[in-house]
């Protein structure tokens, strides 16, 4: 059966749901399309009428109906911003929070910064306003709410979670934004809620009598919700356009194993418990929060030939249950090895599975949240990532959160202008912060010694990165951190960052090429099985931190030989016929 959209824009009453009722005829499927593709709108706004009154300057205010939550504003077509300080500065190179040009060595600018007494003072009732900050580190950001002023004028503020390795705010990288007092540029407006009145400064280009006025109500538009016993089947859906959800940055609070992540789960559309599902030839266009999410138990689900560009938060998100991880951590930390359970594989099957991301075009994402990726896997296995275009980024473009449960290909993906905001990253990132794992490289290798195959134990497949091309802008084109184990790399071009292997087992790189970079072996483990042969490299060996209390002799991996070496103008091909040779090679001296 097919459900043909035509041309037009369809804004949705509530979130669109499906259940396992409505698969009832499968394997009879059903296709929701547009009838020209792109041309059907589906949207979480609302059209609303306004009767504007010019106020002092070139400020404008309407009345709205009561208790209406207003989260994105759209005029003629427009994402307008929310009232803010810093302004935006939009342009070459401003990609943190579109205002300052990323420096690591920054330091604070009180003209520039919100949260002095001195500009706090200046704000009547901030109440409603938002708080926007960098990690210290640059791990992504945070959000906080503003609930009002306290008597010595600092702000009462609710919020910070949405980083699981939490910090205070960042000195420079922060703004506000929903202040009335900072309504002061060309397309930015102030909701006051308390007094259901709408403020805004129009773009000179703008004529209110005529421009159509958009606000943003749902977070979610589609829901696939089944279960395993009954799942939806065989509902796909083609060529049609998303838009205009609301962003999500508060809600951001579940905390993923052991990574620097939190989550939210949803999105503009959510799958929980589909089977033979599609995406295809859709545009998701300014959403607030994810774009698409994969939760828990799913299997066999494909997104292809998608557009995917300036989305809130993630892109392409899949998140299993972790219920079904033994003895799971979640924050960064040593593990109790007394208490552990032992036993291999996962408690049950309540995550997503065999799916495939192919032929998808990622951009802009993370506008609002930046410890995002246009693809995240955690806790789930056989996902497949092909033929995509991922590009401009605040952080990693594929990010595998940790080990569990593993089989992930990502191939024929070209992946380039990543970590923009942020550093300490790479175009592809992993974390492998599994069982086994503990910060402590010596205490990972005598608990591995005891238990020879406890680096499998969550991490069931290889996962495999080939024929790619990566580049990283603030980090490492390939960036396998903490413990990330069983990976398969090979026949990859690496255009900057080169290739970092922190402490992890039985990595395989061989055949790539790394340009203008080289292998950057971190705190490997004793007898690690690591394997880095048959490349192409255009400078030494990086390592870091590899003279540990491991021995000279069993630190170094199973196989590191038979690359070649560019640099300046001679070519060398090394076999590696003694530790000297090698022990040159590490120390830049070659």
């Amino acid at each position: 059966m097919e459900i043909v959209f035509e041309d037009g824009i369809y804004y949705l009453p509530g979130t669109v749901q499906f259940t396992g009722q409505d698969s009832k005829d499968y394997p009879a499927t059903v296709t929701l399309r547009a009838r020209h593709e792109g041309k059907a709108v589906i949207s979480g706004g609302q059209q609303i009428r306004l009767d504007w009154k010019q106020e002092a300057g070139n400020i404008y205010v309407a009345s709205v109906p009561a208790g209406m939550d207003i989260d994105q504003l759209y005029v003629a077509g427009l994402r307008q911003p929310m009232a803010r300080f810093p302004n935006a500065q939009p342009g070459k190179q401003r990609n943190v929070y579109d205002t300052w040009v990323l420096d690591h060595q920054a330091q604070p600018n009180p003209e520039m910064d919100p949260l002095q007494p001195e500009r706090i003072a200046l704000w009547k009732n901030p109440e409603g306003g938002y708080v926007h900050a960098m990690h210290t580190a640059l791990w992504g950001d945070m959000h906080w709410e503003i609930k009002g002023k306290n008597e010595d004028g600092t702000l009462q503020l609710e919020g910070g979670w949405q980083n699981n390795r939490p910090s205070g705010m960042h000195s420079l990288y922060r703004f506000v934004e929903n202040i009335k007092e900072e309504l002061d540029v060309p397309g930015e407006w102030y909701y006051d809620r308390s007094e259901s009145k709408l403020y805004y400064m129009p773009l000179p280009e703008i004529d209110l009598d005529e421009a159509k006025v958009e606000i943003v109500r749902l977070k979610h538009l589609i829901e696939f919700n089944g279960t395993k016993e009954n799942p939806v089947r065989g509902i796909h859906l083609q060529g049609l356009t998303f838009k205009h959800t609301a962003r999500t940055f508060m809600e951001n609070k579940e905390q993923l194993l052991r990574s620097d992540w939190t989550m939210y789960r949803g999105g503009a559309i959510v799958f929980n418990g589909a089977e033979e599902c599609s995406v295809e030839n859709c545009e998701f266009d300014h959403l607030g929060g994810n774009t698409i999410f994969v939760n828990n138990y799913n299997r066999y689900l494909t997104v292809r030939g998608c557009y995917i560009h300036h989305s809130g938060a993630n892109g392409i998100v899949f998140v299993g249950d972790p219920d079904m991880v033994r003895s799971p951590l979640f924050r960064y930390g040593n593990q109790n090895y007394e208490t552990m359970d032992m036993t291999p594989g996962p408690l049950g099957d309540n995550y997503p599975q065999d799916c495939w991301v192919d032929d998808c075009l990622i951009t802009m994402t993370g506008r609002d949240e930046k410890q995002t990726a246009p693809v995240q896997i955690s806790m789930s296995q056989r996902i497949r990532v092909s033929h995509c275009s991922i590009y401009d980024v605040p952080r990693a473009g594929i990010n595998i959160n940790e080990g569990t449960f593993g089989g992930h290909v990502i191939e024929f993906c070209d992946v380039f202008n990543t970590v923009l905001e942020t550093g300490d990253h790479g175009s592809f990132n992993s974390w492998g912060r599994d069982r086994f794992w503990t910060p402590d490289v010596v205490t990972i290798s005598d608990q591995v010694a005891l238990h020879p195959d406890m680096q499998y134990w969550d991490v069931l497949e290889p996962n495999v990165l080939r024929y790619n091309r990566w580049r990283c802008d603030h980090g490492w084109d390939v960036d396998l951190d903490d413990g990330s184990s069983f990976y398969r790399i090979y026949c990859n071009l690496l255009l900057n960052g080169g290739l970092k292997m922190r402490e992890g087992y039985d990595r395989v790189a061989t055949n790539n090429i790394i340009l203008n970079n080289s292998l950057h072996p971190h705190v490997w483990v004793r007898n690690s099985d690591d394997v880095f042969k048959h490349n192409i490299v255009f400078t030494a060996y990086q390592p870091a931190v590899m003279n540990s209390a491991l021995g000279e002799s069993d630190r170094w991996g199973k196989e590191l030989d038979y690359n070649l070496f560019a640099t300046g103008q001679e070519i060398y091909c090394c076999h590696l016929a003694g530790k000297r040779f090698l022990r040159l090679l590490l120390s830049n001296s070659f």
